[in-house]
């Protein structure tokens, strides 16, 4: 039996032939007290999906579709270590990282090592091959090794150490890599260099980069270890680089990297704030794992938002999800949210190899308001494509100023109200518009969205968020009978890339390539030479 053939999947399908229909302004004109029926609140996070296309009945057919695919029991192997990454067999245990007292020993040990050389850097006894204080920290990785960190870092730009500037290097393009380098200082500048395995194509050409350009001040090889340190677990790799065995930060291969920002990967985060709030960080986060992993289906915040998000993809046919902070700190949670769920979910075979016959992730996008509203919301108001949508508020403003947050949260509210409602011809000749003017003022609705407010943002409440999406990303594996912690999808992109660079470089033949790429090469080579 394949999963849309289950009774469980069948009894959502027929249910969605009769709601499909309905509009949300009748869900809404139907039940007075829509908002309390669909919303939950965790210590201050509140979760309103009463702007979606569902009804008490949706949601308990949803919920009986997560009890047949045993959400119960993959959510203890989880939880008991169990190798539920069976491709790699690989446990996936990143809750432990942000797991407080109960912690391994291996993870606390980090944690510890992380403190001590967070506070060399911010007492400055930690000094460069000239003697000079850190001033400048660059972060080089790419994907799980850097969106999240760099996501952090940006949104807790409030709480940041004022004496110490926390830069991202990522693309393999020289310029994201030149470009920061001219601005810095190399006496006082110290790198990250993030790569577990420590071979990954874009991080290690950017980091021996780096490292000629410390060697080109410095004219003293040892001047590498004072300005080099690694979050890898190939320690041999990193010692042959030069970085010292003691300013190796570990994580383990239970660790996916679009889930790793708790760990070493979180270094950058925990230097820009300091490691009192990134432990703050981490018990946001804890505070969510132990709601998700002790709360009834019925009040469960991540559960919820997976089932949301399965109903309007597979049973209202949404293929395109935007989320839409209303918060600068929060622009680069859409990215971070792209890798966390893309990669994680994007699949065409099911746990046993079979072909899915069914969607799963929708393509996800984002920006942060006010700025979306101004470019791309036409698209959603009066485009005719549907899009489910996340909007995130804030109680209160991380960066106070007068006049600037009940405005922001003016538009916040009344771009999810006019998604989901919209505006008829009769409501546009009421409020005055002119008969030749109606047919360009009428605005459908019915786009679904979700709200989520947090009281403000602190490294705590953005652990909370993110947690909250990850075990999202964990429900809508179950359902869908995915792995979601593999991505064998972008190995094979990386496995090809590396065949290409000695074709590129006129090291190899091309005659085994296809006609476009080996006439792209063979276009490319001129601008070589």
């Amino acid at each position: 039996m394949t999963l849309t053939t289950t009774p469980a999947w069948q009894a959502l399908a027929s249910h969605a032939e009769t709601l499909r229909p309905q509009h949300l302004r009748n869900l809404f004109a139907a039940d007075m007290q829509r908002f309390e029926h669909f919303s939950l609140n965790r210590h201050g996070l509140l979760l309103d999906y009463s702007k979606q296309r569902v009804t008490g009945k949706t949601m308990t057919l949803l919920r009986n579709l997560a009890e047949a695919a045993d959400f119960t029991g993959w959510r203890r192997k989880m939880l008991d270590g169990e190798p539920i990454n069976h491709t790699e067999n690989r446990a996936v245990r990143h809750v432990d990282l942000r797991a407080g007292d109960t912690a391994p020993v291996e993870v606390k040990d980090v944690l510890q090592r992380m403190a001590g050389f967070c506070e060399q850097i911010h007492d400055g006894s930690w000094r460069g091959f000239s003697g000079e204080r850190i001033t400048d920290i660059v972060h080089i990785g790419i994907g799980g090794s850097d969106l999240g960190p760099r996501m952090a870092v940006h949104a807790l730009a409030a709480w940041q150490q004022p004496d110490l500037h926390v830069h991202f290097v990522s693309n393999l393009d020289s310029a994201d890599l030149a470009s920061t380098l001219t601005r810095l200082n190399p006496r006082s500048t110290l790198f990250i260099i993030a790569s577990k395995t420590f071979t990954t194509l874009e991080t290690m050409a950017n980091a021996r980069t780096a490292r000629n350009w410390i060697r080109a001040a410095a004219s003293d090889e040892q001047a590498i270890a004072r300005h080099f340190v690694a979050a890898s677990s190939n320690l041999a790799a990193t010692a042959e680089f030069g970085i010292s065995p003691k300013n190796v930060f570990e994580f383990w291969d239970w660790v996916g990297g679009r889930f790793s920002l708790w760990s070493a990967i979180g270094l950058p985060i925990a230097l820009a704030v300091g490691f009192g709030n990134f432990a703050r960080l981490l018990a946001g986060a804890h505070d969510i794992d132990e709601h998700f992993f002790t709360a009834p289906a019925d009040s469960n915040l991540p559960l919820t938002l997976a089932l949301i998000a399965l109903w309007n993809t597979n049973f209202l046919d949404i293929h395109s999800h935007g989320v839409f902070p209303y918060s600068h700190s929060l622009a680069l949670l859409p990215s971070h949210l792209q890798q966390l769920e893309m990669e994680s979910n994007g699949k065409r075979a099911n746990r046993d190899g079979l072909a899915i016959d069914y969607p799963t992730n929708p393509i996800l996008w984002g920006a942060a308001g006010t700025n979306g509203q101004h470019s791309f919301f036409q698209l959603l108001h009066q485009g005719g494509a549907p899009v489910a949508s996340d909007f995130i508020a804030l109680g209160h403003s991380d960066f106070p100023l007068p006049g600037h947050h009940s405005g922001l949260l003016a538009s916040c509210l009344a771009q999810s109200s006019a998604l989901a409602f919209g505006q008829t011809v009769d409501e546009a000749r009421a409020a005055g518009i002119p008969e030749h003017l109606l047919p360009f003022r009428r605005f459908p609705g019915n786009q679904p969205t979700t709200t989520l407010v947090l009281p403000e943002l602190t490294p705590f409440t953005l652990g909370q968020l993110i947690a909250l999406y990850e075990h999202k990303v964990f429900c809508l594996g179950v359902l869908w009978n995915l792995n979601s912690f593999d991505q064998w999808g972008v190995e094979l992109g990386k496995q090809l890339a590396g065949r290409l660079v000695p074709c590129l470089r006129g090291e190899a033949s091309t005659d085994a390539l296809d006609a476009s790429t080996r006439g792209l090469i063979e276009h490319l080579r001129q601008f070589r030479t």
